[in-house]
């Protein structure tokens, strides 16, 4: 259903592809005020019969890797193709100030110029897993608004970053030639979410490195399980600087996305994640009301001195707020 009033003028220059409509909506879904949210709730909830008309490709990689270098490039060549492209970069927060440099849209300068593109950085503001807490809702939001190519950049922590796989269809692992990253390949976690393995900054003079690193990942890739699609990881190099390696590797996730999507595949994997942003949505939610809740907000503030002092030891004081509020003031069993 189309939202009314102010909410309607707002959606209907989304999906014109209004940009400035687009950070709006964004900053809706993201914004904790309960009006926010209930105007959020709706934008989603005409959003959606827009959306799902993507390819979300999740990149991911160490600091340093070069991962918003290549975005630039990877997204300067999809233009070029025709695609609309929105590139949704988490930036870390810090835990002291909460605060976010939110330097990733500087460092694609060439893609923020462009008609067809949109850049997002967002801060992660605590959030695990190496991307922000409503990336999935602003991923569809920018479907609605007709981009048809979603870049997720993750924060880029290393091994703990899966939430990106439960919100793409493909991944990219970005690595570097000769910095044992290669030797990374026999753990599990993140490349186990990989669907191709880009080594950057591989063109120079050392060639036969850059050939042993593939060959290395290659090798230590056969000993992991395959992904769901019934396929592993294949390695590429590239060169975002001097755009080597670019177009293959974006005719590659091209032709993986159209596989997923001939063969099933696709719709499974986005049935999944559906399911577990259903839960997580769940869990948001229930711990919203229970903060907000007056019952338990005093009961806290009670029990956090007698935790803070080792009178009380954690769970126990956890299990107590759960209980009033499950129950209200019925006394824990």
């Amino acid at each position: 259903m189309v939202p009314t009033g102010p909410d309607q003028e707002l959606f209907q220059r989304l999906r014109e592809g209004d940009r400035g409509a687009l950070a709006r909506a964004i900053t809706l879904v993201e914004s904790t005020r309960p009006s926010d949210r209930e105007m959020a709730s709706a934008l989603l909830s005409a959003a959606l019969p827009f959306s799902g008309n993507s390819l979300r490709l999740g990149i991911t990689g160490i600091p340093g890797v070069g991962k918003s270098t290549l975005i630039n490039a990877l997204g300067m060549l999809a233009i070029d193709k025709g695609h609309a492209v929105a590139v949704l970069a988490t930036d870390p927060s810090s835990q002291r100030s909460g605060g976010s440099i939110l330097g990733d849209k500087t460092r694609m300068e060439e893609l923020s110029r462009q008609t067809k593109a949109f850049i997002r950085p967002t801060a992660s503001s605590g959030f695990l897993g190496g991307v922000a807490q409503h990336t999935r809702e602003v991923i569809v939001l920018c479907e609605a608004a007709g981009f048809d190519l979603i870049l997720v950049e993750t924060v880029g922590v290393g091994q703990s970053e899966l939430e990106v796989d439960r919100i793409t269809d493909l991944n990219l692992l970005l690595m570097i030639p000769g910095a044992g990253d290669e030797l990374q390949g026999i753990k599990r976690g993140i490349m186990e979410s990989a669907d191709v393995i880009v080594l950057t900054k591989s063109d120079g003079q050392d060639t036969v490195a850059h050939e042993a690193a593939r060959t290395d990942l290659r090798n230590a890739i056969a000993f992991l399980p395959e992904r769901d699609s019934g396929s592993r990881p294949e390695v590429l190099l590239t060169d975002a600087i001097t755009g080597k390696g670019v177009p293959e590797l974006l005719q590659h996730v091209m032709e993986l996305h159209a596989r997923s999507t001939t063969t099933g595949h696709l719709s499974v994997r986005r049935g999944s994640q559906d399911v577990h942003w259903l839960k997580q949505s769940l869990r948001d939610g229930l711990m919203d009301l229970l903060m907000r809740d007056p019952r338990t907000a005093a009961l806290l503030e009670q029990l956090e001195p007698r935790v803070r002092s080792g009178d009380l030891d954690p769970f126990r004081a956890a299990r107590e707020v759960l209980e009033r509020f499950r129950t209200g003031d019925a006394p824990l069993p």
